[in-house]
């Protein structure tokens, strides 16, 4: 019953910032799941980005702790991602997820995914 939705611009120029937001419905941001980001490249794997926790505690995959930032608005049952600094390289489709573990893509419930491409 669970439903994630990803909304943000689909086309972000090079150097700008991404923002998305993930809308949750059917479950609260403060459940016990990891509220985590996830994309995918073309012809590359899926790729955990990172999550945040029902206490409001970020984790980030290492190569791109110093360009991502999660954060939620409990409130709105919303969680949001940002990336900056973004190169031709990040454009992808990009997933909300709600997962049981950090870094466990398997299961879970996933929004439908949004493209995003980087381009001037």
């Amino acid at each position: 019953q669970v439903q994630l939705r990803e909304s943000g611009p689909g086309l972000v120029k090079p150097s700008q910032t991404l923002s998305l937001t993930c809308t949750v419905s059917g479950d609260s941001i403060t459940a016990n799941y990891y509220w985590s980001w996830i994309r995918q490249s073309p012809g590359k794997e899926l790729e955990w980005m990172g999550a945040i926790s029902r206490s409001g505690n970020a984790y980030y995959s290492p190569s791109l702790r110093s360009r991502a930032s999660i954060a939620r608005d409990t409130p709105k049952n919303q969680f949001t991602l940002q990336l900056s600094a973004m190169t031709p390289e990040d454009t992808a489709v990009y997933y909300c997820a709600r997962l049981q573990k950090l870094r466990d893509l398997q299961g879970g419930s996933w929004g439908q995914g949004t493209q995003v491409t980087v381009s001037s």
